[in-house]
C-alpha cells in the first residue's frame, strides 16, 4: 500500500468543476481585484467565525504583520511568541520592529506554556502571540486571565486551525485579532498563498483595510504608509466555495484522529492528547517518538507518507541565530521527536486501519 502524506490534487479533485466555473466567471467579470467576491468571503468567513469583521489578505504572514501595526507599539516592545512554531509567526514581529521573546511550550500539548509566559513578561512586554499549532485551541482561559493582569494585547495566530472551537467558541474575542492563512495545504486551503484577518475591534478593522491597500481605503487618497496585501479575487471565490464544505473536512479528520487515539497502541508512540478530540480541527496529527530516524524509515519502507512539523526549531535557523544561545530544552525536544501521520479526508477506511495497525508494530 502506499498512502501519500497529504494528496492536495486528490482534495481538491471534487471541486475541479465548480473551480472551473469559477474561473470563468471570475475572467468575464472584468472586475479583478478587491471585487464582490473578496467581499462577499470577507461577509460568510466573519460569519462562520462569529466575528464582526474579516479582513481579506495576501497571506498569513502579513495579516500577523498587519496586527501588530495596527496596534501602533513603541520600537522594540517585546512580544512573547511560542518557541515552538512555525518560523513566520516569530519573523512577523521582527519584520515590523518589535522583539520577540521565545517562550517554551508545552511538552504535553505543544502549545504555549502559561507559567513560561508569566516568567517573561517584563515592563517592555506589550503583547503575547498565541499559536493553535496543528489545529488545537491554546489555554485561552489561562492566557486571557494573563492579559488582562498584566495590560497586554492578546494575538492569535490561527494559521493552523480554521474550525477550531474552545468551549464550543470558533472565536477568541478578547484578542485583540485573529491571523488566518490560506495557504493550499490548510483545512481551508488556496490555490495560492492567501489569508485573513478577523476582529471584533472597530479601529483594528478600519487600520488594517487601509494598511492592505497602500495605506488607502478610497482610492488614491493615502492615509497611513501601508503594503499590498490583497485577496486575490480568484482566490476569494475559491475560498467561498470551499468554506461551504469546512465542516465536513473536520468531522471527517476528527472521526480519522478520533480512531488513531482509540486504535494506535504503542508504548514507544506518544500520540497527541485526547482531551479536545471534537473541537480540535486536526489540521496535523502528530505523534512523539524518540528514535524518529527509525520510525520515519519504518513509515516509508511500510509506504506511508509522513512529514516532520517542523525539523529545526526556529532559534536554530540561520535567520534568527541572534537567539541560538537561549535555553529552550522543551522545545528542542520536541523538534527531535515529532512526526506527523497522514489526517485528511482522502484517506479510507482500509488506509486508515493500515496506517493504526503498522505503527502499532513499530519496535525500537
Amino acid at each position: 500500500m502506499n498512502i501519500p502524506f497529504f494528496p492536495l490534487k486528490k482534495l481538491n479533485e471534487p471541486y475541479h468543476s465548480e473551480f472551473k466555473e469559477i474561473f470563468e466567471e471570475f475572467l468575464d467579470s472584468g472586475y479583478y481585484i478587491l471585487g464582490e467576491g473578496v467581499k462577499s468571503f470577507e461577509s460568510e468567513f466573519a460569519n462562520y467565525c462569529n466575528a464582526k469583521h474579516a479582513i481579506g489578505v495576501a497571506n498569513g504572514l502579513d495579516a500577523l504583520e498587519m496586527i501588530l501595526e495596527s496596534l501602533e507599539l513603541p520600537e522594540n516592545s517585546e512580544v512573547i511568541v511560542p518557541a515552538n512554531t512555525y518560523y513566520a509567526s516569530i519573523i512577523s514581529i521582527i519584520n515590523v520592529g518589535l522583539k520577540p521573546v521565545l517562550t517554551e511550550p508545552n511538552y504535553h500539548d505543544y502549545l504555549l506554556n502559561s507559567e513560561e509566559v508569566i516568567k517573561n513578561i517584563t515592563k517592555n512586554t506589550k503583547a503575547i502571540m498565541a499559536v493553535n499549532l496543528y489545529g488545537k485551541m491554546c489555554d485561552y482561559d489561562a492566557l486571557i486571565k494573563i492579559c488582562n493582569e498584566n495590560n497586554l494585547y492578546l494575538i492569535i495566530d490561527a494559521a493552523q486551525s480554521h474550525g477550531a472551537e474552545y468551549h464550543g467558541k470558533k472565536h477568541i474575542q478578547e484578542a485583540i485579532a485573529t491571523a488566518y492563512s490560506f495557504y493550499p495545504t490548510k483545512n481551508l486551503g488556496a490555490l495560492s498563498d492567501a489569508g485573513a484577518v478577523i476582529t471584533d475591534i472597530e479601529d483594528v478593522f478600519e487600520k488594517i483595510i487601509k494598511l492592505r491597500n497602500y495605506g488607502s481605503k478610497t482610492r488614491y487618497n493615502f492615509e497611513v504608509i501601508g503594503r499590498n496585501s490583497r485577496l486575490s479575487e480568484l482566490q476569494a471565490k475559491l475560498l467561498s466555495l470551499k468554506l461551504k464544505h469546512l465542516d465536513n473536512e473536520i468531522i471527517k479528520r476528527r472521526e480519522i484522529a478520533d480512531f488513531y487515539l482509540k486504535n494506535i497502541q504503542n508504548p514507544y508512540i506518544i500520540l497527541p492528547e485526547n482531551d479536545t478530540v471534537f473541537e480540535d480541527s486536526w489540521h496535523l496529527f502528530v505523534v512523539k517518538v524518540q528514535n524518529r530516524e527509525k520510525f520515519t524509515q519504518y513509515l516509508k519502507d511500510s509506504g506511508i507518507g509522513y512529514d516532520i512539523h517542523y525539523p529545526k526549531a526556529p532559534h536554530h535557523q540561520e535567520a534568527l541565530k541572534m537567539y541560538k544561545d537561549i535555553s529552550l530544552p522543551v522545545t528542542e525536544k520536541l523538534h527531535q521527536e515529532v512526526v506527523s501521520i497522514p489526517i485528511n479526508s482522502a484517506l479510507d477506511n482500509e488506509e486508515i486501519s493500515y496506517i493504526s495497525d503498522r505503527i502499532n508494530k513499530f519496535t525500537l
